[in-house]
């Protein structure tokens, strides 16, 4: 209960455009939002830039919007402060994939890191990593290999829209509401979903 009041009256003053609400709720929400750029960055991304420089930027970025908080609330009315942070990191995220991954210059595509792994990531990628991870013991090398493919094989069956909600549900570790709000589905719907899948 105390998180929901903290949260209606962070919303409040950044309705007036109070900057140092935008910090505190930054502040609050700041693991979550390092939770989902950690999930979404691109693993060659991850080699050329920190990604806590892509959070300060993503905060720089949403100092820049704090003006536009107000009508981007009334457009979007259920969604809150983390949403509209979380929007504004993935827009960052995506503005330094961009830069990076589609430059002419050094071709960010070519470079491995220590683990070997040069692929691009998309969420089928990502979620298959992150359940194989687990098994991290050097006997177990060939069988989280093994497990890797089968659960990358098995997600990419799934429909975009399942693996959106489990990324979004196991991986950043989002409510059923925050989901349904994202992908725009009901809240019941989204559980069904993730349950499902």
């Amino acid at each position: 209960m105390q998180d929901i009041s903290r949260e209606a009256q962070l919303e409040t003053a950044l309705l007036a455009a109070d900057e140092s609400a935008l910090a505190a709720g930054f502040a609050w929400h700041r693991d979550r939002l390092f939770r989902v750029l950690r999930f979404r960055i691109d693993p060659r991304l991850a080699l050329r830039v920190d990604a806590e420089d892509l959070l300060q930027e993503a905060y720089l970025r949403a100092v820049k919007r704090l003006s536009y908080f107000a009508s981007d609330h009334a457009s979007h009315s259920q969604n809150g402060i983390f949403l509209w942070l979380r929007r504004i990191v993935l827009q960052t995220l995506w503005d330094a994939h961009r830069q990076h991954l589609g430059a002419k210059k050094r071709d960010a595509r070519l470079e491995v890191g220590l683990d070997g792994n040069g692929s691009p990531v998309a969420t089928s990628v990502s979620i298959a990593q992150g359940c194989a991870a687990g098994l991290t013991s050097p006997s177990q090398a060939a069988v989280r290999e093994e497990t890797y493919q089968q659960l990358h094989t098995a997600i990419t069956q799934m429909s975009e829209l399942d693996q959106e909600v489990i990324a979004l549900r196991h991986f950043e570790e989002l409510t059923n509401r925050e989901v349904a709000q994202i992908v725009g589905i009901e809240e019941k719907a989204a559980s069904i979903r993730y349950v499902r899948a």
